[in-house]
């Protein structure tokens, strides 16, 4: 596992502007305020870039780890790659910024170039900084030509996911100061919301005092009752949270992420182990998905689908279709997981009691199953820790048994069991059919009743018995759709085609609220009539179809193949 230190990674706007020159007075202003400090300049073109670098540290450091890559030729990394048949491999420069990030306090790491310059044809600068998970300052000239060049860097890296924590002005000469380099700092500090850290002058031997070195070292010494912790306390209802026992200590405050980490509003890094709950599928701040909101943010973010439609909904759609288990050929969409549950409920009531079946109005579900915190997903819950409360507020349901092998609830063994769990859903579909509007089961895992694992075959079988006795099978994939049990969706392990299915969590890859409703061709049209029949789904979101939403979650989509995250 990759360690991510405390360090930062130096770039400049053009060739010569002197990021060698301010990586050594960084270096030094660190070491004089008692932090020991790691220098590295992982591809090094000719010169002697990295030998400024040990000089300025003043300690015994392996060459080999300031330098990983020393290239005779003073070209582009790609071409001097190509011309000294040297394989550049990544994780050489990942291995030794590792061994200094264990031996120091902080790591100085020296860019080739500026950010776009390719090191192999497909890694670049970029690429180096965020698997290095690093942020950036940006060494810039003064002079004209200068805000130009810094506003490209900036969007640059933003654009990359990279976070740019200042702004150099490097080498301004005494007594050469025009209106250019005078207005130069304050306009291009206004512009990117980025503070302008330093301006050093010509041959300077140490930083300028007014120098803002704490925001490249992350001094986080804010005041206890002016921090983000305690304005959370303050201001913040936490869901799931006995806010009494919450109140008692500092909450752990994410203000940043890379990949599969989180970062604290201290600096500190962590593995996101539950996926932001289980909607992170491909990291954060991954470009791809990162791009897809840019580029939709810049034709429009949202407009309604009731009366309108719009493309990254329509082109969302018909890939949702596509990936599906056959036979769902329609879409609703809504926001998140319990809405998602709701629309399907309400789909399914609605299609009996307008088909000529008015009395199948009930819903079966499991016991220690979980759809949501809306009410009517509240109704077809079975964990009385979440719902019991609210017992008096929702409709009546019939409860199966749970699907749980390692505590069985009719005291058998898989496989000789021969799904004996499911009579009691074979007893109540048997005598209540007449009644029943549909089946809601979480496929292959109940995850918030404690991950309880299916055996293989018994979805088939729940299947079957929603065909003998006339109901709608309603598979609840928000946890489990996506890849999270190795294929698509849950359902197509057992290649079974539920009447609806519903989707949420990672189908944008975490990035905002969506949710799907997909219902068979069968059930849309039950709903197809003049508007004078009132046959019309009365239902509907605000955000409902929203640009951005549908936008990255088809980015999202197209990653899988990319990643080629599902193995077959």
């Amino acid at each position: 596992m990759q360690k991510i230190p405390k360090g930062i990674f130096i770039s400049g706007t053009d060739t010569e502007v002197g990021k060698t020159y301010v990586s050594c007075l960084l270096t030094k202003a660190l070491r004089q305020k008692g932090i020991s400090v790691g220098v590295m300049k992982p591809i090094q073109c000719s010169g002697s870039d990295s030998d400024f670098l040990i000089r300025a540290n003043n300690s015994k450091i392996d060459k080999k780890l300031v330098n990983p890559y020393f290239l005779k030729l003073s070209v582009a990394p790609i071409v001097a790659f190509k011309k000294e048949k040297i394989k550049f491999n990544k994780d050489k420069i990942l291995k030794a910024f590792n061994i200094l990030s264990q031996r120091y306090d902080f790591v100085i790491v020296e860019g080739v170039g500026g950010l776009v310059v390719p090191i192999t044809e497909d890694y670049f600068v970029t690429d180096l900084i965020k698997d290095l998970g690093l942020d950036l300052v940006i060494v810039s000239r003064p002079g004209l030509g200068a805000i130009n060049h810094t506003l490209m860097s900036v969007n640059l890296a933003r654009n990359h996911g990279i976070d740019v924590r200042g702004i150099v002005i490097n080498n301004l000469k005494k007594n050469k100061s025009g209106l250019a380099e005078k207005t130069n700092p304050e306009i291009i500090e206004n512009l990117t919301k980025i503070p302008i850290l330093g301006i050093i002058v010509n041959k300077a031997k140490n930083l300028p005092k007014d120098f803002k070195l704490d925001l490249i070292f992350g001094n986080n010494s804010k005041k206890e009752n002016n921090s983000p912790e305690q304005f959370d306390k303050k201001y913040i209802w936490h869901p799931f949270t006995q806010m009494k026992d919450w109140l008692r200590n500092n909450p752990l405050v994410i203000d940043g992420a890379r990949g599969i980490y989180l970062k604290d509003t201290k600096n500190n890094w962590y593995i996101d182990g539950v996926s932001s709950l289980w909607v992170n599928i491909h990291g954060h701040r991954r470009q791809e998905l990162d791009e897809a909101l840019r580029n939709q943010i810049n034709r429009f973010s949202h407009s309604t689908l009731l009366g309108l439609s719009n493309k990254p909904a329509i082109e969302l759609a018909k890939k949702l279709v596509e990936i599906a288990p056959p036979g769902l050929t329609k879409v609703f969409y809504s926001d998140n997981g319990s809405t998602a549950v709701e629309i399907a409920l309400k789909i399914a009531y609605q299609y009996w009691k307008q088909t000529g079946l008015r009395e199948k109005e009930k819903f079966i579900h499991l016991n220690y199953s979980y759809h949501g915190d809306t009410l009517g997903a509240v109704s077809v819950g079975g964990i009385d820790l979440f719902h019991k409360t609210y017992k008096n507020l929702i409709f009546k349901t019939y409860g199966a048994n749970e699907v749980y092998c390692y505590r069985c609830p009719v005291n058998k063994i898989y496989p000789e069991c021969n799904f004996k769990c499911l009579e009691k859903l074979d007893y109540i579909l048997k005598n209540n059919h007449h009644k029943i509007a549909g089946i809601i089961v979480e496929p292959l895992v109940q995850a918030a009743g404690g991950m309880l694992v299916w055996p293989k075959g018994i979805l088939k079988e729940i299947k079957n018995l929603t065909k003998k006795y006339n109901t709608f099978l309603i598979c609840d994939e928000v946890a489990t759709g996506f890849g999270r049990t190795g294929s698509m969706f849950a359902c197509l392990k057992e290649k079974i085609s539920p009447d609806i299915l519903c989707l949420a969590k990672g189908i944008t890859g975490g990035y905002l609220p969506l949710a799907a409703t997909l219902v068979s061709e069968k059930i849309y049209r039950g709903f197809l009539a003049n508007y004078k029949d009132k046959k019309t789904f009365f239902h509907g979101h605000t955000y409902t179809g929203n640009a951005l939403a549908c936008s990255v979650a088809i980015a999202n989509l197209d990653l899988f193949k990319k990643d080629k995250t599902i193995l077959k």
